[in-house]
């Protein structure tokens, strides 16, 4: 089905000259099923009467030519007089032998002996290396009597031989370990999976992970929620004090895929000695970016042009009697290590848009220079707003402004914005109203809903709009004018709402200011002038609606946040450093929150079935249980009962460095999963919760330059005020899940990009920088441990045990302490304790430097 809508695509596309014959609706192709003749044979010999068709049409001008690797079709179309070849032959015929790697290469007995040196696939080559899969209708009787259960397969980011099953039907994980059970399943895959005996139940494991080749465990940065943190307990089963202690978790193997997940990877050859002769294919091992993929046998003629690039391959089979799949190459990304090439890689892993936007959605923007109308202007549903004094805040260097904030002091000491109301303020925020040039179903449309989100890499920006939208148009600059959405508040000067209205708006910023900016003005006692005592007295609001949120119950957490400082002609980092949050951010963040409660209300009072709103589920505690664990080893007491009390519980935890709160804090958030996007419709009123902000109700409404979501959310605000109809995508209640569904995954890809950008940058700026700094233990593993070094915000393994040594060697874990004592008791090290480590890049296998903690 892929391969069809590729050619479907393919075919769309005017600039490619495709045609599409509907041969069954013409009389002359129209060929009608014989009794007993299978699908294939059926679809067979349409294709060639098709075909002869064809040529008879056309005449000999136009050569007609049969492309079939079916070896009876081909011979039938030879004896029915059409010139037919096979996919191999038409390629080779062109004279451009680098496209034959581009084909998948037909299996043959030669191509099995070739690769048996490659996989050592001893004592013989027709050696059973999986276990066969079930048959569907085998799988699906097998699920209606409860013996296989149904999921997506999830392979452990940091541990390729550990994965996971959510089932339904067991209301449980099921843990699949070694790749014999994964049954050569791949990440992402809908598996069948049979349960083993319970006494084969077992923990995760804990040991720092080598692959296939003893590859140590990657550094990388700090995981930000439970969807990235590695899904592992913090000891090894079995290890000396535990082994009566843990309780085992459902284990089983997978016994057939229901849907695969294949795609195409980004990765390297494996290094290997060049062979004899040119021009013939070779055999070579494909080894992905992404550890979760197993290695890729492929055969290549460019195997010397290959070995120093970084390639995509795509999957093509997996026979059972191979230790590794079988796929192809696609194409060259460029050299390995080059800044460039390993960005693109980061966008292709992460399934990120990065093409220009096509002429069709660049049709759909208005002529520039643009300025707002007079009929904007006098517009009965905008709300004429330039002569108050609005401002935005935001990161340095930022172009793609979506908010600003009003608030204005009177000089008898009351507040207002348009109104005088006594002891009253009134407060706005206005958000860019990108909906006015964004329409529904024009390409424009399409293509942000399809890009869900702009995604930010260290070095560069992908836009889910185009520039003249995000930079200029909608960008709510200082000193021009700009329409806007609008959301006005009432409040008393102890931050009380008492009451709330939305209009669509223009406006005219009067000053984009930074974070440090805004701070530097609110922290000069000298500064008196307007600008500054607004930012002053929104603050004071600010620190009262923030306290209130924690009261009813927001959490307080901490992630790794890190900055770089790129050099602006090389692009390479120059430095690197923790991003500090200031006054200002939460003072933003505090507005921003309130406008997104308060559009979640509107919208879901006016369309309860069809809003889309925002969701974080309420962690388990055995997703809490490894914050616990690590609580109970230093001597703090964790209440999780509710947010609340786990809010309050973290406020206690006090120790004795400044940085141990924010560590615990770190800890309890990557216990989390993410929020999420959901349609009203589909939960019951009480799961619409947001445990992080204690709110019932949440959605995202202030940053539709950049968030698909919000442009949604948008229209249907517009449509509650009566300003316009609601869009007929919003009568469809699969089709608004299926965007909530597409913009999770966005969202979260977007999120593993910028990830993965700050992981290749850290290793570009150690590239030549050996440090010693200080880190902190956040895991204990039999042999070693995990830090996190908060300084660049990245975690990773440090080995107290020999490269290859796969136990705790003369180390064993105290489970109750949470440490790793030595056998003779001579040496220990305690979680969340501090030490000194080295970092290096180091390169322990050609082509895949990587970043190294050794302890000093």
């Amino acid at each position: 089905m892929a391969v069809y809508n590729r050619i479907r695509a393919l075919s769309t596309n005017p600039l490619r000259k495709f045609y599409v014959f509907s041969n069954q609706f013409h009389k002359d192709t129209f060929v009608k099923r014989m009794d007993g003749e299978t699908p294939n044979d059926y679809n067979d010999r349409a294709i060639r009467v098709a075909s002869r068709w064809y040529q008879t049409h056309l005449g000999p001008s136009t050569p007609v030519l049969l492309i079939t690797n079916d070896r009876e079709n081909k011979r039938r179309a030879i004896e029915e007089g059409i010139s037919t070849d096979t996919i191999q032959s038409y390629v080779k015929s062109l004279g451009q032998p680098e496209l034959l790697d581009l084909l998948v290469h037909p299996a043959s007995e030669s191509d099995d002996v070739a690769m048996e040196q490659v996989e050592d696939l001893r004592p013989s080559k027709r050696q059973v290396v999986y276990q066969e899969h079930k048959p569907m209708s085998e799988i699906t009787l097998g699920l209606h009597r409860g013996i296989y259960h149904q999921g997506k397969i999830r392979v452990n980011r940091y541990n390729p031989f550990e994965a996971y099953v959510g089932s339904e039907s067991i209301g449980d994980e099921i843990i699949i370990y070694g790749r014999q059970n994964m049954n050569r399943a791949f990440d992402g895959d809908i598996v069948a999976v049979e349960l083993l005996p319970q006494d084969q139940w077992h923990e995760e494991k804990s040991l720092c992970i080598a692959d296939e080749e003893d590859d140590e465990e990657d550094v990388h940065l700090a995981p930000s929620s439970a969807d990235d943190a590695p899904r592992t307990t913090n000891l090894v089963s079995g290890s000396a004090t535990e082994t009566n202690s843990t309780q085992s978790r459902p284990s089983g193997r997978v016994v057939g895929i229901i849907k695969r997940n294949w795609h195409s990877y980004c990765g390297s050859l494996e290094p290997m000695p060049m062979p004899a002769g040119t021009g013939s294919y070779t055999s070579a091992l494909f080894v992905s970016k992404d550890r979760r993929v197993p290695k890729i046998r492929i055969q290549t003629r460019q195997l010397e042009n290959l070995l120093d690039k970084r390639i995509m391959v795509a999957v093509d089979s997996w026979d059972r009697q191979t230790r590794y799949p079988s796929g192809h190459y696609v194409r060259v990304i460029g050299e390995i290590g080059d800044r460039d090439t390993e960005s693109e890689v980061v966008l292709i892993e992460n399934d990120i848009n990065s093409r220009p936007f096509s002429a069709q959605v660049l049709a759909c923007l208005p002529p520039l220079p643009w300025t707002v109308s007079i009929d904007d202007v006098t517009n009965s549903t905008r709300l004429d707003l330039r002569s108050l004094r609005v401002f935005s805040v935001d990161p340095p260097g930022c172009k793609d402004i979506d908010d600003a904030l009003h608030c204005t002091a009177l000089p008898n000491g009351n507040y207002e914005v348009g109104v005088r109301i006594l002891n009253k303020l009134t407060i706005r925020s206005d958000i860019a109203d990108v909906t006015n040039f964004v329409h529904p179903g024009t390409p424009l449309d399409d293509e942000a809903s399809q890009r869900g989100t702009s995604v930010y890499l260290v070095e560069r920006r992908i836009d889910m709009l185009p520039k003249p939208l995000t930079e200029d148009i909608c960008s709510l600059r200082a000193d021009v004018e700009r329409l806007a959405f609008s959301v006005i508040w009432e409040m008393t000067p102890e931050a009380e709402i008492l009451s709330t209205r939305f209009t669509k708006s223009v406006i005219k910023s009067c000053a984009a200011l930074s974070y440090v900016e805004a701070q530097a003005r609110m922290d000069d006692s000298r500064l008196i002038d307007p600008l500054t005592t607004d930012l002053r007295n929104m603050n004071s609001l600010a620190k009262i609606m923030r306290q209130r949120r924690i009261d009813r119950g927001a959490l307080t957490l901490a992630s790794a946040e890190v900055k770089f400082q790129i050099d602006t002609e090389t692009h390479d980092p120059l430095d690197i450093g923790m991003y500090q949050i200031r006054e200002a951010n939460q003072m933003v963040e505090e507005f921003m929150l309130a406008a997104n409660v308060s559009v979640a209300k509107q919208i879901r009072d006016c369309f309860p079935s069809c809003s889309l709103l925002r969701r974080h589920p309420t962690p388990t505690r055995e997703m809490l249980e490894p914050l616990l664990r690590t609580a109970a080893a230093v001597g703090l007491d964790l209440d999780i009962s509710s947010s609340k009390a786990l809010a309050d519980s973290l406020d206690r935890a006090v120790g004795d460095d400044p940085y141990f709160n924010k560590l615990i804090r770190i800890l309890a958030t990557r216990c989390m999963t993410q929020a999420v996007y959901f349609c009203s419709g589909d939960l019951s009123p009480p799961e619409y919760h947001h445990y992080g902000l204690a709110a019932p109700l949440y959605t995202h409404f202030t940053s539709p330059i950049r968030r698909y979501a919000d442009v949604i959310v948008h229209r249907l605000l517009a449509a509650s005020l009566g300003i316009t109809k609601l869009p007929s995508v919003f009568q469809d209640r699969t089709q608004l899940t299926s965007i909530a569904d597409n913009l999770n995954y966005r969202h979260r890809n977007a999120q593993m990009a910028s990830r993965a950008s700050v992981e290749l940058h850290t290793l570009i700026y150690f590239r030549n920088r050996p440090t010693d700094t200080e880190a902190r233990i956040v895991k204990i593993r039999s042999n070693g441990f995990i830090v996190f070094v908060p300084k660049y915000g990245i975690e990773g393994p440090v080995y107290l045990t020999t490269r290859g040594e796969k136990g705790g060697g003369e180390w064993y874990v105290d489970e109750q302490q949470q440490k790793i004592v030595k056998m003779d008791k001579s040496l220990s090290y305690s979680v969340l304790q501090t030490v000194r480590i080295h970092m290096e890049v180091v390169e322990i296998q050609p082509n895949r430097p990587k970043l190294q903690l050794t302890l000093i």
